[in-house]
């Protein structure tokens, strides 16, 4: 696509970004649309990544291939909207000193929450990330929909004012699959196949009157965690054992859902082929054993069950490390570690790959609020341009 205006130009993304959109026909408007939204994102990406201390503007020239002219006009848009402010001055190797400029933390916020299977977390979020309120309280998520939404609508009452300001951009709700992320509609979530077929994300916009973005726990989970990645393009399994037992996986950087939303139900794979019954209705599966050990008292056993998952998951994905989180997880941290650790080393050991170490484990950053914040990056993510983000450049501009 040709332009005369440079704003209007693909610019390239900076290492770990998302790829440039293709160019549009010419005189496609939704094209142009498109591509301001895109180098917008990288801008807005790389002033989150600056910090308090700012960047200038001919470093986001430099970052992002846009000329000088295209990065003044497109940040001239974003400080209109209050996105983004001056930092101050930084002494120039020549000529006058270089203005800096650095996100507004405070100009927007996100919603995130966490529908366990009997616990609700709410968090405000703002650009910067930063989890502003965190609210939690008991839920029943067998009790069905109103009640659900009764519940979600109490727990975003009872947080800061900025959290029904103008500035929320939307709400990102994370929940047990399997589901439909692009409908936003459950489908026959384990141990409560009742809610198959409800549209959860339509039911919440409606209850809370904010866009919403749905998707599986371990998928926000994986999200959140995948921009705190160095670099912005490493592979990792995150492994959620609390009341069920999913993944999250990043690839190349960027969140795998499948096409159907279907990637990461890890818990489901069959290790004993006469084992207990599973409440997705097969025998043996991984969650079943898992949460089985863990409710007897033998954390070590159910850690090395959850090790024999994980190796396969690596023999499968060959990604660069493995996450671990949830609630049962993080009642005995050192034991999950330790045992899924062993695992991946016997894994290594037996292939023999030439003096490989084993691929690293290591507890996911969050903790318990792990899910809620991923959920909150689900909104702020398209903002940013982020790989594996829940909406393309329009839908960003549309909440914005």
């Amino acid at each position: 696509m040709t332009s005369n205006d440079p704003a209007e130009r693909v610019a390239a993304p900076p290492p770990g970004g998302a790829a440039a959109p293709a160019p549009a026909p010419a005189g496609g408007g939704a094209g142009l649309t498109a591509l301001r939204g895109h180098n917008a994102a990288l801008l807005l990406g790389l002033l989150r990544t600056a910090g308090p201390a700012g960047v200038s503007r001919l470093e986001l020239a430099a970052h992002t291939g846009l000329t000088p002219q295209a990065v003044s006009k497109i940040l001239a848009r974003l400080r209109a909207d209050g996105l983004v402010a001056e930092a101050g001055r930084r002494a120039s190797t020549g000529g006058k000193p270089r203005t800096v400029l650095c996100l507004v933390p405070e100009a927007r916020y996100a919603i995130g929450l966490h529908l366990d299977r009997d616990e609700l977390t709410a968090v405000l979020a703002d650009l910067a990330g930063r989890t502003v309120a965190e609210r939690t309280a008991p839920l029943d998520f067998g009790a069905g929909a109103p009640a659900v939404l009764d519940a979600v609508a109490g727990q975003l009452a009872a947080l800061p004012d900025e959290a029904r300001s103008s500035r929320v951009l939307g709400v990102g709700a994370a929940c047990p699959g399997p589901l439909d992320h692009t409908a936003g509609v459950l489908r026959r979530v384990t141990g409560f196949p009742d809610w198959d077929g409800f549209p959860l994300r339509d039911a919440l916009a409606e209850r809370l009157g904010l866009p919403v973005v749905l998707d599986k726990d371990t998928n926000a989970a994986a999200l959140g965690l995948a921009r705190r990645e160095p670099g912005g393009r490493g592979s990792f399994g995150y492994l959620h054992l609390g009341t069920g037992l999913g993944a999250g996986l990043v690839l190349g950087g960027a969140l795998y859902r499948g096409a159907r939303t279907g990637a990461g139900e890890f818990g489901h794979q069959v290790v004993q082929l006469d084992g207990p019954p599973c409440g997705c209705g097969k025998r043996g599966c991984v969650e079943a054993l898992c949460l089985d050990s863990a409710a007897r008292g033998e954390a070590a056993e159910a850690a090395r069950i959850l090790g024999v998952g994980a190796a396969n998951l690596v023999e499968l994905l060959d990604i660069d490390r493995v996450l671990l989180g949830g609630r049962t997880v993080l009642a005995r941290p050192d034991v999950y570690v330790r045992g899924v650790a062993y695992a991946l080393a016997e894994q290594a050991r037996v292939r023999g790959d030439g003096g490989t170490p084993a691929i690293p484990v290591a507890l996911a950053e969050g903790g318990a609020r792990a899910v809620a914040d991923g959920a909150a990056h689900l909104v702020l993510a398209p903002l940013f341009g982020v790989p594996g983000a829940p909406f393309g450049g329009e839908a960003a501009a549309e909440l914005r």
